[in-house]
């Protein structure tokens, strides 16, 4: 298969490997795109592909969340310049959409279109925002989630919006609020992709870790090369990997090194859960990446989100279990158009 200067690009974008590599990627898997990405990712020379990192859309999140904070409405309208997206008018039309979505349970697209606004259809009232603006806008997501507790976070861009549910039982309503609003925050800044590893999909989590693996041995080259410490190479990316059996035979192999090491039988139990602990967090470096749950807290970056979660539980006497996440990013997923880059790659790849 002849392979296209564009299919360079779109490789090298999606990856960030170097053109060379890219081209030899894409000649040894006969051009299929996502075996060349698996290819450098498996030799660390290329990352994730991230539609996220080639946004082509401006516009802004919206977010409404109900007086007793059990319900919580996000949207995501885009436009096409960064300059319509700070007009009043723009601003308004987010958030009266957001309301719109909210106080009319509103499930799909098709049904926000066909819903009245001000006396008319919702379609009629989008098109004449759009002359009155003078942009094609366009209201491309939106989620409602419901529950016991329900926060929220906006960044001051107005590109970034969070919001998390959650279960509780007696605790005081209004400090379980403001915890779910920290780790809203939490997750604006850090981008987990899911709740727990419980939600990764176990075919996903070993693709990972082989990229895991290359990624981390590639640097090593690098850092042998400076004289610095290596990374420690993982056996496994996730706790969904971690079956019990495996943490038996972590847990003993842990006893055997403490016994060479001459450590007295009798403190084993005083040290044991700090290797285990360590075991762990060496081997879920793909949760703390993607997982609420397994990632460290922003605020308290030794503990991850799971052990704070624990804390404030019994600290307000209750138990407090995450329910819902939903994180949207402006023009996240969107990709950009062909532009005459492929000329330029063409020229330097022959």
């Amino acid at each position: 298969m002849e392979i296209s200067a564009a299919m360079v690009k779109e490789l090298r974008e999606s990856t960030g490997a170097g053109m060379m590599d890219c081209k030899k990627a894409l000649v040894e898997t006969d051009g299929d795109m996502q075996k060349a990405v698996d290819l450098l990712r498996e030799k660390g020379l290329g990352k994730a592909a991230k539609k996220a990192d080639r946004l082509a859309s401006e516009g802004l999140v919206g977010l409404v969340i109900n007086d007793d904070n059990t319900k919580a409405t996000v949207v995501e309208i885009n436009s096409e310049t960064d300059f319509v997206a700070k007009n009043d008018k723009f601003i308004n039309l987010v958030n009266d959409t957001v309301a719109q979505i909210q106080n009319n349970d509103i499930k799909c697209l098709d049904c926000l279109q066909s819903s009245t606004i001000n006396g008319e259809k919702f379609e009629d009232f989008l098109k004449s925002q759009i002359a009155t603006i003078g942009e094609n806008i366009v209201v491309r997501r939106f989620a409602t989630v419901e529950d016991d507790a329900v926060s929220g976070y906006i960044h001051s861009n107005g590109r970034v919006a969070v919001i998390i549910a959650a279960k509780f039982g007696k605790a005081d309503k209004t400090k379980v609020v403001e915890f779910l609003r920290q780790l809203c925050m939490h997750a604006a800044a850090m981008k987990p992709s899911v709740i727990s590893y419980k939600d990764l999909d176990l075919e996903f989590v070993e693709k990972e870790f082989l990229a895991l693996k290359g990624e981390l041995e590639k640097e090593n080259e690098e850092l042998v090369r400076l004289g610095k410490p290596l990374h420690h190479i993982p056996e496994f990316a996730s706790r969904l990997q971690l079956s019990d059996d495996v943490v038996a035979k972590a847990t003993e192999k842990i006893k055997e090194e403490l016994k060479a090491e001459g450590k007295p039988e009798k403190i084993w139990d005083r040290i044991l859960p700090g290797k285990v602990d360590r075991f762990f967090a060496d081997n879920t470096v793909l949760d703390q990446r993607l997982t609420l749950l397994g990632q460290f807290y922003v605020l308290d970056d030794k503990k991850t989100v799971e052990q704070i979660i624990e804390e404030k539980s019994k600290e307000l006497g209750d138990t407090i279990t995450l329910t819902s996440y939903v994180r949207f990013e402006v023009g996240e997923g969107l990709e950009k158009k062909v532009d005459d880059f492929a000329a330029e790659v063409a020229a330097q790849i022959g």
